[in-house]
């Protein structure tokens, strides 16, 4: 068995040549000084060699005890040379396994299936505040690691972010799982782990009184008349404020006196149809009759190849004297559904299809969309006329009763 000092005294020769120690273990002695541990062994007849590292890195005592450890596995059936070789490979994949650049895969495929240019925008803006575990490898994160990131958000007193960070997370860790490149999601685990917000509800105005001198004050809007006709529009239609100012003219068919919303613009990624009342038709004639050229209702300012900007609404509600608490762009919807309700003229589901909320079961929303498109027809033309006799001043409807589909 060799020694420190036999080791120590070793001297490079012309060619390699090797140092016995004992039970298969070896030292390769290079031309170069080098001296390199080896292990020699049989696995099903074969001869095969094992490299233990280099001498002094690995002192005597270590290679002695990873020739052990060899044997071990030796009378586990499991090969050290081959087992060693998917090592390596792991660590290799691994590395080219990031979160980053997993989520960089994920959001890229998000893109193929056409979502929304701003969803992509929100998951990149994700990737970046997750760039602390972003060059790790995606299966060697830890729950603890991921938690660490959101809550440093936390602290900050992002709450809505930190939860929408960890669901985006979620999402690259299933992507990574579904593609083999993870066994586990953290994101899971951390359920329950962040503070939770009180939901915040879209300031709207809803008394019907109130409701006609909001009417009356956009009227008076003496702003930009794109502003002016999306004001006009939004309490009309139900649209999201999104969905509203992105509007194109080949949506809507005026032959057939609908609004034609694409999947790609609809929070719920399906297409949805806006029956138009003859108020909004005129609306619509009227804008058609002033606007500029191009594919947008609502062009910006100083290019027709965009649309108003996302807060240009809620800029000209604070310009007519209502404030943030009062109404907001997406308070229009608020009140369409809560005085369409306290109605009592329309079927609830009628009401939730028009203003585009998602159903779950395919086949329950296939049937809603046909059993209640006579009815929403009717409902979008009782609104309009509500809406002019609030404007004016007119009688509040107090009726209580459901009309038929």
């Amino acid at each position: 068995m060799l020694t420190v000092v036999q080791i120590q005294a070793l001297k490079p020769a012309a060619r390699p040549y090797k140092v016995f120690d004992s039970d298969g273990l070896y030292l390769l002695v290079q031309p170069s000084g080098a001296l390199l541990w080896r292990f020699r062994y049989r696995c099903c007849g074969i001869e095969r060699k094992l490299s233990l590292g280099k001498f002094p890195d690995v002192t005597l005592s270590q290679a002695r005890r990873k020739r052990d450890e060899a044997k071990g596995e030796l009378e586990d059936g499991i090969d050290p040379v081959e087992e060693k070789r998917q090592k390596r490979l792991q660590a290799e994949l691994a590395a080219k396994t990031t979160f980053g650049l997993v989520a960089e895969e994920y959001i890229q495929k998000m893109e193929r299936e056409g979502r929304a240019p701003a969803t992509i925008k929100k998951a990149r803006w994700f990737l970046e505040l997750l760039g602390v575990i972003a060059k790790r490898p995606l299966a060697s994160i830890t729950p603890h690691e991921l938690l660490d990131v959101l809550k440093r958000v936390e602290r900050r007193g992002h709450h809505e972010t930190a939860l929408r960070l960890r669901a985006f997370a979620g999402r690259v860790f299933r992507y990574g799982f579904a593609t083999l490149r993870t066994e586990r999601n953290p994101a899971d685990i951390l359920r329950g782990a962040l503070i939770v917000p009180k939901v915040k509800h879209h300031a709207a105005i809803v008394e019907p009184q109130k409701v006609g001198e909001l009417l009356r004050a956009i009227e008076d809007y003496k702003g930009r008349p794109e502003t002016l006709y999306a004001l006009r529009l939004a309490p009309q239609v139900f649209l999201r404020p999104g969905e509203l100012r992105q509007a194109k003219w080949s949506e809507i068919d005026f032959a057939e006196k609908v609004w034609r919303v694409p999947a790609e613009r609809m929070k719920m990624k399906q297409p949805h149809a806006v029956p138009l009342s003859r108020q909004v038709l005129f609306i619509l004639q009227d804008l058609r009759s002033l606007s500029r050229s191009g594919e947008f209702l609502f062009p910006a300012l100083h290019t027709t190849r965009r649309p108003l900007s996302d807060n240009t609404l809620n800029v000209a509600l604070r310009r007519l004297g209502f404030e943030h608490d009062e109404m907001t762009s997406h308070g229009f919807r608020a009140m369409a559904s809560t005085l369409l309700n306290e109605s009592g003229l329309w079927h609830p589901d009628a009401i939730e299809r028009a203003l585009a909320h998602g159903e779950r079961d395919r086949v329950r929303a296939a049937y809603h969309r046909g059993a209640h498109w006579a009815e929403r027809v009717r409902m979008a033309q009782w609104w309009s006329d509500y809406l002019d006799q609030l404007r004016v001043g007119g009688k509040v409807i107090k009726a209580k009763f459901r009309e038929r589909a």
